[in-house]
């Protein structure tokens, strides 16, 4: 029996309740109008580091803000104490939208907070948004599948949290090599070298182009095309930038679309 989604972000309501909304990439207008609306009727906004202030212009003048930024190395709020203030804003009735870079369901530790929230048995939907690999892939005219080259695309952290096994949820990169898919890697630039390494002897070839674009869709986005047994060096030159990675025969596909955007400057 089918059962109709509603949303309560523009319904006024005495209960507490929070919305996890995705903020793209980082270009305003790369908000989805349904992630528009939640924060018109944000009575509360817990925002994060990678999220463009003009989205904060969006809330009513009257709403709470909250940084709650962090970047790895860098952890202003723990994750933990994020959770604590969903919850006790809610509590205080209130319409807490959290807003996350990305999707809020990709890389972004939505889960987590999803978890604390039922536990709390606050209500709480969440908004979808553009994630990093998509945004990143479409702005440099990568496509992540081709019929040709590559039926399947895989996310994948470079970047592995404190607190993990040994033995559990690591990324194993040899077996990664050997699926043919794009590989779509997060928070991996740090990581380069092992990483691109275990590819390697994983089975790819050195020479499987990378594609690394640092900034995506930003005016400051910067795009690096190279192999994998030359992009460690990248892990130095873009220290500090938010950058995703993308390894597979597709990246070729951003060889044509510069030499596509050179023509168009010489026309």
């Amino acid at each position: 029996m089918s059962k109709e989604q509603k949303f309560t972000y523009d319904s006024p309501t005495a209960n507490g309740r929070v919305t996890l909304v995705g903020a793209g990439p980082g270009p305003a207008d790369l908000l989805t109008i349904r992630g528009l609306r939640a924060l018109e009727a944000a009575e509360v906004v817990v925002y994060d580091d990678l999220v463009n202030n003009d989205l904060l212009d969006i809330c009513p003048s009257t709403a709470k803000r909250i940084y709650v930024g962090k970047r790895a190395g860098v952890h202003y709020v723990p994750q933990e104490k994020i959770s604590e203030i969903l919850i006790e804003e809610a509590r205080l009735g209130q319409h807490v939208v959290r807003l996350k870079g990305g999707d809020p369901l990709v890389f972004g530790r939505g889960g987590e907070e999803m978890s604390a929230l039922a536990a709390a048995e606050i209500p709480f939907s969440v908004v979808p948004g553009v994630t990093a690999a998509i945004a990143a892939g479409a702005g440099v005219g990568i496509p992540l599948t081709h019929r040709d080259h590559a039926s399947a695309v895989v996310f994948v952290t470079g970047h592995e949290c404190a607190g993990k096994t040994a033995n559990r949820n690591h990324a194993d990169w040899a077996a990664l090599a050997k699926t043919g898919a794009t590989l779509c890697i997060y928070m991996g630039v740090r990581r380069l070298p092992e990483i691109t390494e275990a590819l390697v002897e994983g089975g790819l070839m050195g020479t499987t182009p990378v594609a690394v674009i640092a900034n995506a869709t930003l005016p400051n986005q910067s795009v690096h095309l190279t192999t994998l047994a030359e992009a460690p060096i990248l892990s130095t030159t873009l220290k500090g930038q938010p950058s995703l990675i993308i390894v597979g025969e597709v990246v070729r596909w951003a060889e044509l679309q510069q030499t596509m955007q050179s023509l168009q400057l010489v026309g």
